[in-house]
């Protein structure tokens, strides 16, 4: 099965400026990104990225290979439902897998794959859709607010089923620094690699656990 792989290099990940500098958010969102592709390939798949504009030298340092790339510099939600228009006679499902999902596992990958329905869906802990599968072509998405209820419900006016994957590791997804203790402890790719090379290490100081850097300070 092809899994598109949404990827923007666009200021990536603003909400973990109080952490991470913006070159070093754009290098970490990379990270994930290689993290993602290697799980896809992994799991027996084949991922494709889906990009507002192509991918230049600045991002070679994550070995894309031969994935291929679409370029569409629409918005998410409309860039993906002309992807998903290929769904249909030749083309039995496809799926979309976000490119902040560093700690995906191809077992996690397998079961998504393996659940039945017309759509089958792994929602995001913020209730967001982390990843789907489609297929049905009376499907489209919408991921402003909470997609996964919409999506839901979009698929209920179709007249579609729908299962529901839940899994840790497809629903932690990496926006707040927080999450980042999340990639600490249960990572083993490129991101959590890159999180210790940069000095980014768990605080158990208070009553949650969370990260802090060794230096104390976000370099600039």
């Amino acid at each position: 099965m092809r899994i598109v792989v949404p990827y923007t290099g666009r200021d990536p990940k603003s909400r973990l400026a109080p952490v991470l500098s913006g070159p070093e958010r754009r290098a970490f969102a990379r990270a994930m990104l290689g993290d993602v592709v290697e799980t896809v390939s992994a799991a027996g798949h084949t991922p494709e990225l889906l990009v507002p504009e192509p991918i230049g030298a600045v991002e070679a340092d994550v070995d894309l290979g031969d994935v291929p790339t679409t370029v569409d510099d629409r918005a998410l939600t409309p860039a993906v439902d002309a992807v998903l228009d290929r769904v249909g006679e030749g083309v039995p499902e496809l799926g979309v897998v976000m490119a902040d999902l560093p700690l995906a596992t191809p077992t996690a990958l397998d079961r998504l794959s393996a659940a039945g329905g017309d759509v089958a869906v792994a929602p995001g802990r913020g209730g967001g859709t982390n990843a789907v599968i489609v297929r049905d072509p009376a499907f489209s998405v919408d991921y402003h607010g909470a997609s996964y209820r919409d999506h839901r419900e979009a698929a209920a006016a179709a007249g579609l089923s729908v299962s529901v994957v839940d899994s840790m590791r497809l629903a932690t997804d990496v926006d707040e620094p927080e999450d980042l203790a999340e990639v600490l402890l249960h990572g083993d790719g490129r991101a959590r690699e890159w999180l210790v090379d940069a000095g980014i290490e768990l605080d158990t100081s208070g009553g949650r656990v969370g990260v802090r850097r060794e230096s104390g300070e976000r370099p600039e």
